[in-house]
């Protein structure tokens, strides 16, 4: 549905704080009145092409058809319950599907509610892990520099302390060991020289 009514830019200044801007000095907002496939379209009429996908999740862009339909029966249903002692049949189902696309080793799923939560608790895995085989000092992560695993405080604390506004919180966050990004692309050759920092 189209925005009818002009975005309040002028309160949107004063009393909303967007991610990665400042909050006294804010940099200026587009106002968005709707959005499909791969495209995002301003109030103004000009469109811009969602090179990001909405931050990596809109993999299908927007306003499919299909999905569309689908959050709408969900929705009429039930549009959340906590997954805490209780359980429903779309969170089975999409978890029957993961266990058989993945290695057969891989039959246990954990859902989580952003990509930042998922590192998160990756992390509490890994090292829950080592608590229970009874070694307690394992307490440092190991991660490639250059990397962006998320914004909450145990994500950023693996990702790349330099190349990132992350770094104004050194003092405060973990630190872990990095080691150099391997420089093979995608499909590319890989030097097994560049293991070495790793395997070191």
């Amino acid at each position: 549905m189209i925005n009818k009514q002009p975005i309040d830019l002028d309160f949107d200044r004063e009393h909303i704080w967007h991610p990665y801007t400042s909050m006294t000095q804010p940099l200026p907002v587009y106002p968005v009145s709707h959005a499909n496939t791969n495209r995002i379209f301003l109030e103004t009429g000009e469109s811009l092409i969602d090179g990001m996908a909405s931050w990596w999740s809109a993999i299908h862009g927007y306003c499919h058809p299909v999905l569309n339909e689908a959050i709408t029966q969900q929705v009429s249903k039930m549009s959340h319950v906590m997954f805490g002692g209780l359980t429903h049949e779309p969170a089975v189902e999409l978890c029957k599907k993961l266990v058989s696309i993945t290695p057969e080793s891989l039959d246990k799923v954990f859902l989580a509610d952003s990509g930042s939560v998922s590192v998160e608790v990756a992390i509490k895995m890994a090292l829950q892990y080592w608590l229970s085989q009874g070694y307690t000092s394992k307490q440092k992560l190991m991660t490639p520099l250059k990397g962006y695993h998320g914004d909450t405080f145990a994500a950023m604390s693996v990702c790349d302390p330099v190349n990132s506004m992350h770094s104004m919180y050194s003092g405060f966050l973990p630190e872990h060991v990095f080691v150099p990004a391997p420089s093979a692309k995608f499909n590319g050759e890989f030097n097994p020289a560049e293991a070495d920092t790793l395997e070191n």
